[in-house]
Protein backbone atom coordinates (compact mmCIF):
# COMPACT_ATOMS: atom_id res chain seq x y z
CA UNK A 1 0.00 0.00 0.00
CA UNK A 2 1.47 3.42 -0.94
CA UNK A 3 2.20 5.90 1.81
CA UNK A 4 -0.60 8.44 2.34
CA UNK A 5 0.02 11.91 0.95
CA UNK A 6 -2.78 13.63 2.89
CA UNK A 7 -4.63 13.28 6.16
CA UNK A 8 -7.76 12.29 4.23
CA UNK A 9 -5.81 9.43 2.61
CA UNK A 10 -4.36 8.40 5.99
CA UNK A 11 -7.81 8.17 7.60
CA UNK A 12 -9.32 6.40 4.59
CA UNK A 13 -6.50 3.81 4.59
CA UNK A 14 -6.83 3.12 8.34
CA UNK A 15 -8.88 0.17 9.58
CA UNK A 16 -12.58 0.99 9.29
CA UNK A 17 -13.12 0.62 13.03
CA UNK A 18 -10.55 3.38 13.73
CA UNK A 19 -11.64 5.93 11.15
CA UNK A 20 -14.23 7.61 13.37
CA UNK A 21 -11.73 8.11 16.21
CA UNK A 22 -9.14 9.46 13.78
CA UNK A 23 -11.66 11.88 12.29
CA UNK A 24 -12.69 13.11 15.75
CA UNK A 25 -9.08 13.74 16.79
CA UNK A 26 -8.42 15.53 13.51
CA UNK A 27 -11.46 17.76 14.03
CA UNK A 28 -10.41 18.49 17.62
CA UNK A 29 -6.91 19.54 16.52
CA UNK A 30 -8.26 21.71 13.70
CA UNK A 31 -10.72 23.37 16.08
CA UNK A 32 -8.06 23.98 18.75
CA UNK A 33 -5.43 25.28 16.30
CA UNK A 34 -7.28 26.43 13.18
CA UNK A 35 -4.24 28.21 11.71
CA UNK A 36 -1.94 25.18 11.91
CA UNK A 37 -0.76 23.63 8.65
CA UNK A 38 -1.90 20.04 8.12
CA UNK A 39 0.17 17.43 6.35
CA UNK A 40 1.85 14.04 6.62
CA UNK A 41 5.22 13.55 8.29
CA UNK A 42 6.80 10.23 9.30
CA UNK A 43 3.74 8.59 7.76
CA UNK A 44 1.29 10.23 10.18
CA UNK A 45 -0.94 13.31 10.26
CA UNK A 46 1.18 16.28 11.33
CA UNK A 47 0.29 19.84 12.35
CA UNK A 48 2.82 22.63 12.21
CA UNK A 49 3.31 26.39 12.33
CA UNK A 50 3.57 28.09 8.97
CA UNK A 51 6.87 29.80 8.27
CA UNK A 52 8.82 28.15 11.10
CA UNK A 53 11.59 25.56 11.06
CA UNK A 54 12.95 22.84 13.30
CA UNK A 55 11.33 21.63 16.49
CA UNK A 56 9.59 24.97 17.04
CA UNK A 57 7.59 24.29 13.87
CA UNK A 58 5.94 21.20 15.37
CA UNK A 59 2.57 21.33 17.04
CA UNK A 60 1.48 17.67 17.07
CA UNK A 61 1.19 14.33 15.31
CA UNK A 62 -1.40 11.59 15.68
CA UNK A 63 -1.97 8.10 14.33
CA UNK A 64 -3.19 4.58 14.89
CA UNK A 65 -0.73 2.14 16.42
CA UNK A 66 -1.94 -1.37 17.17
CA UNK A 67 -4.79 -1.07 19.70
CA UNK A 68 -4.38 2.63 20.42
CA UNK A 69 -4.48 6.07 18.93
CA UNK A 70 -1.25 7.92 19.63
CA UNK A 71 -0.98 11.69 20.05
CA UNK A 72 2.45 13.31 20.07
CA UNK A 73 3.14 16.78 21.45
CA UNK A 74 6.37 18.43 22.55
CA UNK A 75 7.30 17.38 26.12
CA UNK A 76 7.14 21.01 27.30
CA UNK A 77 3.51 21.11 26.14
CA UNK A 78 2.62 18.00 28.12
CA UNK A 79 4.44 18.87 31.37
CA UNK A 80 1.75 21.21 32.77
CA UNK A 81 -0.80 18.37 32.55
CA UNK A 82 1.23 15.58 34.16
CA UNK A 83 -1.58 14.46 36.48
CA UNK A 84 -4.33 14.64 33.85
CA UNK A 85 -2.39 12.63 31.27
CA UNK A 86 -0.63 10.12 33.54
CA UNK A 87 -2.85 7.20 32.54
CA UNK A 88 -2.25 7.88 28.82
CA UNK A 89 1.43 8.81 28.80
CA UNK A 90 3.68 6.20 27.21
CA UNK A 91 6.79 8.27 26.48
CA UNK A 92 8.10 11.76 27.09
CA UNK A 93 6.13 13.15 24.16
CA UNK A 94 3.50 10.47 23.51
CA UNK A 95 0.02 9.73 24.76
CA UNK A 96 -1.77 6.50 23.87
CA UNK A 97 -5.54 6.33 23.95
CA UNK A 98 -6.90 2.76 23.89
CA UNK A 99 -9.24 2.26 20.94
CA UNK A 100 -11.62 0.14 23.00
CA UNK A 101 -12.44 3.22 25.10
CA UNK A 102 -13.79 6.65 24.15
CA UNK A 103 -11.05 9.05 23.05
CA UNK A 104 -10.93 12.03 25.48
CA UNK A 105 -11.59 14.64 22.80
CA UNK A 106 -11.93 17.50 25.31
CA UNK A 107 -8.46 16.65 26.66
CA UNK A 108 -7.02 16.57 23.11
CA UNK A 109 -8.54 20.00 22.40
CA UNK A 110 -7.22 21.41 25.67
CA UNK A 111 -3.68 20.11 25.12
CA UNK A 112 -3.49 21.36 21.53
CA UNK A 113 -5.16 24.71 22.23
CA UNK A 114 -2.87 25.41 25.19
CA UNK A 115 0.24 24.35 23.24
CA UNK A 116 -0.83 26.69 20.45
CA UNK A 117 -1.43 29.57 22.89
CA UNK A 118 1.96 29.06 24.59
CA UNK A 119 3.65 28.98 21.20
CA UNK A 120 1.98 32.22 20.10
CA UNK A 121 2.79 33.93 23.42
CA UNK A 122 6.44 32.93 23.04
CA UNK A 123 6.57 34.34 19.52
CA UNK A 124 4.99 37.62 20.65
CA UNK A 125 7.85 38.35 23.05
Amino acid sequence: MPAPKSVDQYIHAAPVETQSALSKVRAAIRQAAPDADEGISYGMPFYSYRGEAGIERRLCYFGVQRASLALYLRPKDLEPYAEQIAKYKSAKSALRFPLDQPIPISLVKKLVRDADLRHRAGKAK
